[in-house]
């Protein structure tokens, strides 16, 4: 009987932490998403002081940056979206051992991007205060 609980316990915990992780991963999304708009903005403040001096190229950089962190959001969003269906997502469906495998590659991947647009939103707002 013992070990039936402990199985049983182990198991719901395994389901658990899945469901948390899903969730753990669209927090990270959701807190990132809305800086899209933030990167727009910042894009068109550096647009126009792009040029060829040191300072209009560092200019063009920064907006190279938070552009390439923009696609790198559509890319993620696109990939993630063909791996997981809405079901899986929003309502917390099972998830095969290859898509718990996924999930755990999804992490890792929408952890380096959310850095990659706190850090690109951070250069640019610097180099506009300059």
């Amino acid at each position: 009987m013992r070990k039936i609980i402990l199985l049983l316990t182990v198991l719901v915990s395994a389901i658990s932490c899945k469901e948390d992780k899903m969730k753990k991963v669209m927090a990270i999304h959701d807190e990132v998403m809305p800086k899209m708009g933030t990167i727009s903005k910042l894009v068109a403040e550096l647009k126009p002081k792009v040029d060829s001096t040191e300072i209009g190229m560092e200019y063009g950089k920064a907006m190279k940056d938070l552009q390439a962190s923009h696609q790198s959001m559509m890319d993620w969003m696109r990939g993630f979206g063909d791996r997981f269906d809405s079901e899986e997502i929003l309502k917390g469906k099972a998830l095969t051992k290859q898509k718990q495998k996924w999930l755990d590659e999804e992490e890792v991947k929408v952890k380096a991007l959310q850095e990659e647009i706190n850090s690109s939103i951070e250069r640019a707002e610097a180099i506009l205060k300059k």
